[in-house]
């Protein structure tokens, strides 16, 4: 599937393209916000059903699961769907499904089923898992190559902005406004009107992205079958969907512990509440990085700047889970700041001089972050056994393996020589 650097609907003229993309990558920033600001709000639900339903925290992380598992299972189908319907009408029909996730959290919590909140999950999760297979390589295809990483880094920059307002949203319409609500006072019922929020908003959209004018881009049908051929001959395509997997297997882990993390007496001692509120600092690190990242990568290597992110990383998480107090507190949410540049950058190394294959290396690496669903699953099974504390280590190996990608296995080079 072809995509080329010019909208097919304009003529071979670079005025009118230029304009038409740069009012393409304003509408899309609007996508990104709406999926950062729902992921994130997971981190505030885990905490919060553990306490009304009383659940561990391996159970508590099936959210986690549910959500992120959507990717594995949706990826590939979205990617095949949108290769025939195109990146626009695939934006709309990501909305629209994405709409009827949130609509399901009401009729969850009227009857206070834990396992339908997790279906609720998992078709809101469906619906942004087809929004990243459309808009993501939209944006790579809107404009210069070489700066691809870079445009990318910069429109999820406002992915994390919807990431830093989550929190201070969800602590207040489930916290309530003197965030005095605690684990022991924790109701299902009091998830009900943010996500119908959410799915009024989301409808919106859907109908904007409906009408809007964007340009056009080629994309025809491969004759490849999904598990065979086309981008899975690229060497650093399937090298950079493990590294998906770690990434956002290590975000997700991280952020799904904070709130707990930060409410442990050897580290702040805080309440749910004030502990949802301190997330902003996590994610909005990652929200300054993107608008640094994009800058600095317009000189620098994104291979090398991930590799140093991935190092300083490890470095602060080993720093907090060693310390207790402030440092413990402001070493562990300063990893934001470095996550900040990591997907769009292992999202961009890994498609480039994919060509024809572009759209299913995009399925392909969104499949991939099902890591979201099975490294924070599997930190909850290490925080009933050994502590919350100790069970950052896991996340912090995740880093070793980026650090790798960024300055080995992005190199461009094929599996299999035609």
């Amino acid at each position: 599937m072809d995509i080329p650097s010019q909208a097919e609907s304009q003529p071979m003229n670079s005025a009118a393209p230029n304009g038409n993309y740069r009012f393409a990558l304003i509408s899309l920033t609007t996508l990104f916000f709406m999926w950062g600001f729902i992921t994130c709000l997971n981190d505030i639900l885990i905490p919060y059903l553990k306490g009304a339903f009383n659940l561990t925290f391996t159970q508590a992380m099936l959210i986690q699961f549910c959500f992120f598992s959507a990717y594995f299972i949706v990826s590939l189908p979205a990617g095949a769907i949108v290769s025939r319907i195109g990146y626009q009408k695939g934006i709309v029909l990501g909305l629209g499904i994405a709409c009827l996730g949130c609509i399901l959290f009401y009729p969850a919590a009227e009857n206070q089923i834990y396992g339908v909140f997790l279906l609720a999950l998992f078709v809101l999760a469906s619906g942004i898992t087809i929004l990243q297979v459309s808009a993501n390589p939209y944006v790579t295809a809107l404009g210069d190559p070489k700066t691809a990483s870079s445009r990318l880094t910069m429109t999820q920059a406002f992915n994390s902005l919807g990431t830093t307002v989550a929190p201070f949203f969800g602590s207040y319409l489930m916290y309530g406004a003197t965030g005095e609500h605690n684990a022991a006072t924790a109701s299902a019922s009091d998830v009900q009107i943010p996500y119908l929020i959410l799915a009024a908003s989301l409808l919106l959209l859907a109908l904007v992205f409906l009408y809007l004018k964007l340009p056009k881009l080629n994309h025809t049908s491969s004759n490849t079958g999904i598990f065979k051929g086309g981008a899975w001959q690229h060497k650093h395509l399937v090298l950079g969907a493990v590294g998906i997997f770690m990434y956002v297997g290590a975000e997700v882990a991280i952020g799904s512990m904070l709130v707990n993390y930060l409410a442990s007496p050897s580290v702040a001692g805080l309440t749910e509440a004030k502990a949802s509120k301190l997330l902003a600092y996590y994610w909005g690190g990652a929200m300054v990085g993107r608008f640094i990242g994009a800058l600095i990568m317009q000189k620098v290597s994104g291979g090398i700047v991930l590799a140093f992110n991935s190092a300083m990383a490890i470095f602060l998480i080993v720093l907090s889970i060693s310390t207790t107090g402030p440092l413990a507190l402001w070493t562990v949410l300063g990893v934001g700041l470095f996550n900040s540049i990591m997907f769009p950058t292992i999202f961009s190394l890994a498609l480039q001089q994919l060509g024809k294959d572009t759209p299913q290396g995009s399925g392909i690496l969104c499949l991939a972050i099902v890591g979201g669903a099975i490294i924070p699953l599997f930190q909850g099974m290490l925080a009933d056994s050994i502590g919350v504390t100790m069970s950052f280590l896991l996340p912090a190996s995740c880093y070793l393996y980026i650090a790798y990608y960024g300055l080995i296995g992005s190199r461009v080079t094929q599996l299999i020589k035609d």
